[in-house]
C-alpha cells in the first residue's frame, strides 16, 4: 500500500473514532443524567471517562500528526486557507474538550459519592453538568466543520 493512502486511511479512521466516540459518550452522559439516578450516572461516567482516554485522546493526537503528515506527503501549503481554518477550529475544539474531560471526572466522582452514600445528587453536580453540556457544543460543531474542511477544502 502506498504511504499516502495508508496515512490518509489512518487519518480518516481516527477522525471517525474521534467524532463517533465524542457523539456516543455525550449521548450516554445525557441519557444517564436524564435518569436522575446517581448510580446510573456514576457507572456511565466511569465508562465515558475511560472511553475518552482510550479513544478520544488517542485519536485526538493521531489527527494532527497524520493531518500534518498528509499535508507534507500531498504537497499542500500548510498556510492554505482551509488548513488555517482547520487548525483554528481544531484548537478551539481541543480547548473545549480538555475541561470536558475534567468535568466528566468530577461528575463521576460526585455521582459515585452520592450513590455510595445513598444521597441525592448535590447542586455541585448540576453545575458541572451544565458547564459540561455547554462546552460540548462548540467541540461538536467544531469537529463537524473540520470534517467539512477536510473533505471540501473550500478556501
Amino acid at each position: 500500500m502506498e504511504l499516502t493512502y495508508l496515512v490518509k486511511w489512518i487519518h480518516i479512521l481516527s477522525s471517525t473514532l474521534l467524532f463517533g466516540t465524542g457523539l456516543g459518550t455525550a449521548f450516554f452522559m445525557v441519557m444517564a443524567h436524564r435518569s436522575g439516578d446517581a448510580q446510573t450516572i456514576s457507572t456511565v461516567a466511569k465508562i465515558v471517562v475511560m472511553a475518552d482516554w482510550l479513544f478520544t485522546a488517542t485519536s485526538g493526537i493521531v489527527q494532527p500528526v497524520t493531518g500534518l503528515w498528509l499535508v507534507s506527503l500531498v504537497g499542500y501549503s500548510s498556510e492554505d486557507g482551509w488548513l488555517l481554518a482547520t487548525y483554528f477550529i481544531y484548537g478551539l475544539a481541543l480547548l473545549c474538550w480538555l475541561p470536558v474531560v475534567w468535568l466528566q471526572m468530577k461528575i463521576r466522582d460526585i455521582a459515585t459519592e452520592a450513590a455510595q452514600g445513598g444521597k441525592a445528587l448535590p447542586q455541585e453536580y448540576f453545575k458541572y453538568f451544565r458547564i459540561w453540556f455547554f462546552l460540548g457544543w462548540p467541540a461538536f460543531i467544531g469537529l463537524l466543520l473540520v470534517f467539512y474542511l477536510m473533505v471540501a477544502k473550500p478556501i
